[in-house]
């Protein structure tokens, strides 16, 4: 019993441990170097960042070299690439097709941030007479141009050549209606510039097309998106001036009820609109008043003294003359007229600014200067003079040639005979003048 005892008390007596001593952790020896400075240079890693700045310095300066060593690929034919289109667009229509793709193969070769800033510009009545050549320098000079046009007066064939090209777009459209894009530019051509076709309906043409909803609609747009708009406007907003040379502070004086007073009237309520925008809601504008222009791909039959000329001359038909012929008019080539357009537009300045050639002539002359270049043996008719029809119109073009440096270029002798043979071409293949030979 007694050994029983004294084995329970010895199991209930608590066993004894022996707990160590605390011994505090050994601290670390500090460092004289910072933890990376120490990991770069470990293991030679200094060498190996050291040789990768070398490599990438060596190809840095290499490259220029070699790029300027690069045979017929050079950067100094990229200008002369483009001089070639835009002189062949706008000289000899048909031959842009041929020319247009080498142009953005030259344009692909231009380093990125190096060449100015593609823009994305609509041209409402882009398929017209002059919307198409302004069509052809703006996709040569390497920007996304949209035509609007309802082809009443445009045609698709003068701007068939930039199908293929991804940089064009055609809409058909009539600018009487809203219509919602994202562009940086806004040219507004959209409008019948001939007698024949704005008297053909003159309630649409002062309403819709010239003036209110037209022009409304692409002011409305340019102030949703932020673009700048340039109006084409008219020297007929002089009327039948008493000033000459008309300069742009000139009011003029116009025949408010007379029957071309659609057009006159209409081109300058919509330089009103254009101008109360432009105060009103803060929208760049640029208001380009045009005078008269030729060249081709005119329409055959529009009523214009210089395509009534070339094209009856064509046609072995007398050459008809409206009243004494003693009345004046100034005539400049379309691509001077395009010229302009783009300085206006890229320039700093709202205008109004004539855009013509000061060099003045007479129905008389003009008739023997188609003569000269077409058929000397044409004669002459002579026919009453229409109604409210200008004696004399000349622009004097002193404030686009300080503001805009830009006067035109080619004389009518020089542009007439690229028009002929354009309106030769096409008189004599039937194309628009079937029936009027």
């Amino acid at each position: 019993m007694k050994q029983l005892h004294k084995q329970s008390s010895a199991n209930h007596t608590p066993s004894t441990q022996t707990t160590p001593p605390y011994s505090p952790k050994t601290l670390k020896h500090p460092r004289s170097l910072p933890r990376s400075i120490n990991y770069i240079l470990k293991e030679q890693r200094l060498l190996f960042i050291l040789v990768g700045i070398l490599i990438g310095s060596t190809f840095f300066i290499i490259q220029p070299t070699l790029s300027r060593l690069s045979p017929s690929d050079s950067h100094s034919s990229i200008p002369r690439s483009f001089s070639l289109s835009n002189r062949e667009s706008l000289s000899n229509p048909y031959q842009v097709s041929k020319n247009y793709g080498d142009a953005n193969k030259a344009v692909a070769r231009i380093p990125v941030g190096i060449g100015r800033k593609r823009l994305r510009i609509v041209v409402t009545g882009g398929a017209g007479f002059v919307g198409s050549h302004l069509v052809d320098k703006l996709l040569a000079r390497g920007d996304d141009v949209i035509v609007i046009d309802n082809f009443f007066t445009g045609r698709k064939e003068n701007v068939m050549h930039h199908f293929g090209n991804p940089r064009f777009e055609l809409i058909r459209h009539d600018v009487v209606e809203p219509i919602l894009l994202e562009v940086d530019q806004i040219y507004h051509l959209a409008c019948p510039a001939s007698p024949v076709h704005y008297k053909y309906n003159p309630v649409k043409t002062i309403i819709s097309l010239t003036n209110v909803m037209g022009t409304l609609n692409m002011l409305g747009l340019a102030k949703r998106i932020g673009a700048k708009f340039l109006l084409t406007s008219t020297s007929e907003v002089y009327g039948d001036p008493l000033e000459h040379p008309q300069k742009e502070t000139y009011w003029g004086h116009v025949n408010p009820i007379g029957v071309r007073s659609c057009y006159d009237e209409g081109k300058r309520t919509a330089e009103t609109l254009t101008m109360d925008y432009h105060r009103g809601a803060g929208v760049e504008v640029r208001i380009a008043r045009i005078f008269n222009t030729y060249g081709p791909r005119m329409c055959l039959d529009d009523g214009r003294v210089v395509s009534n000329f070339v094209a009856q001359a064509i046609r072995k038909q007398p050459l008809t003359v409206y009243g004494d012929g003693k009345q004046t008019r100034s005539f400049q080539y379309v691509s001077d007229l395009v010229d302009g357009l783009v300085a206006l537009m890229e320039g700093e300045h709202v205008g109004p600014f004539n855009l013509g050639n000061p060099g003045e002539f007479t129905m008389l002359e003009l008739a023997e200067v188609v003569k000269e270049t077409i058929d000397s043996s044409a004669t002459i008719e002579f026919k009453p003079n229409t109604a409210d029809d200008p004696h004399k119109r000349k622009p004097d073009i002193s404030k686009a040639k300080e503001l805009l440096n830009w006067e035109p270029k080619k004389s009518l002798r020089e542009g007439l005979p690229l028009m002929v043979a354009d309106f030769r071409n096409r008189i004599l293949n039937d194309d628009e003048g079937k029936g009027n030979k």
